[in-house]
């Protein structure tokens, strides 16, 4: 078993950028449960936290209180070498004089496994990669995706219970990302081991993980399977962090109009008509004022005002900009001192300047108190 548990977590760090005395914290109080044989992804932007948590998993920095757990063991005190994890860098750190053979045979040599289990586990790693065309080549004759995999082959060689993988694919071209990423991820199914997996990246946490734990500053944010935080993101940070284009924020002013509840542009540039599902959620809170968002995706785009019995309630906006993408369109909207990105078909035939009627899928409208940044249920 080789689920990894983090207790209350912190690192803090004395800092000589800031006054004397004073410290960092780079992880705050941090809870975190990994299942056995579960992908987790660490998401958040640079200076969230991620890598100083990974490296407190690896035992790589101290952890400043708090307890870390692998497989029901506690590890505060143990040597990175004694934990039974193996860690993917950034950079890939091959050993350059070295063959392909050499690079990944190298952890089994240093614990002095006899030769002929030395090459039938590194031709068996090197079949599961797909670099035995390669494997008398030195690192310096590889594209950057194929060192990559090296680099990973020698981590895996060592069979550990747990994989730690700090952000593996960013140096890496958007082609080779791609392939390398559908490798982990079928690597990771194919030997059941634990991965924890560092990323800024949404996309790569979204295709690769079973869960994603999103950081913020130190902080933990939400932790849920990529459908969850995608769906219903806790606050306002997650929300806008996840998706591409991201989530659009409006502020809106309550107004009680004929017994219907609308959520008015603050200065009137729009209006939002609510059903019973959203009015209920608007009035759990009392308050006067609110930031509704909804994807992108969430919203349809029409070039003609459409006939009110199809939508009775169109808001209007005002085109920006249109971006055909292939095989769909992002178009850019002004309502009033917002602007909001719609995900439309690949034609929309609309110009700057010209009007559109906008129609959201209530359903997915989020609202967000707008002094914690709390979703509101």
């Amino acid at each position: 078993m080789a689920e990894v548990s983090l207790k209350n977590v912190w690192k803090i760090y004395a800092s000589t950028e800031v006054k004397k005395g004073e410290t960092v914290e780079a992880v705050k109080d941090l809870t975190l449960e990994v299942k056995d044989k579960e992908f987790m992804a660490l998401l958040g932007p640079s200076g969230c936290g991620k890598t100083s948590t990974l490296r407190m998993i690896a035992g790589l920095e101290k952890i400043t209180r708090g307890d870390v757990y692998i497989g029901g063991r506690r590890v505060n005190e143990l040597h990175p070498k004694d934990r039974d994890i193996a860690m993917a860098f950034e950079t890939y750190a091959l050993y350059a004089p070295l063959s392909v053979y050499e690079n990944i045979a190298f952890p089994l040599r240093a614990r002095n496994l006899a030769d002929s289990e030395v090459d039938a586990r590194v031709r068996e790693t090197a079949r599961l990669l797909d670099i035995t065309d390669f494997i008398d080549r030195k690192p310096g004759e590889l594209s950057g995706g194929q060192r990559q995999r090296v680099s990973l082959g020698r981590a895996i060689i060592r069979r550990p219970a747990a994989f730690l993988m700090d952000e593996p694919l960013s140096h890496l071209d958007a082609e080779q990302r791609y392939r390398t990423r559908g490798e982990i991820k079928h690597l990771a199914k194919t030997l059941e081991r634990t991965v924890i997996y560092v990323t800024h990246d949404q996309i790569e946490a979204m295709a690769l993980a079973d869960r994603i734990a999103i950081m913020n500053f130190g902080v933990l944010q939400q932790v849920g399977t990529p459908a969850e935080v995608f769906r219903f993101p806790a606050n306002e940070f997650v929300a806008g962090f996840i998706g591409s284009p991201p989530m659009n924020f409006l502020e809106c002013d309550t107004v009680n109009r004929d017994g219907e509840l609308i959520l008015q542009g603050v200065e009137g540039e729009f209006e939002i008509y609510t059903d019973a599902a959203l009015r209920a959620r608007v009035e759990k809170l009392n308050r006067e004022r609110y930031k509704a968002s909804i994807r992108p995706t969430d919203v349809t785009a029409y070039a003609e005002k459409p006939d009110t019995s199809a939508v009775p309630h169109p808001i209007q906006a005002t085109v920006y900009i249109f971006e055909p993408l292939g095989e769909e369109g992002v178009l850019t909207v002004q309502l009033g001192k917002h602007m909001a990105q719609i995900v439309t078909a690949p034609h929309l035939g609309v110009k700057p300047g010209q009007p559109v009627w906008l129609d959201f899928d209530l359903e997915r409208v989020h609202i967000f108190d707008p002094d914690t940044g709390r979703a509101l249920r």
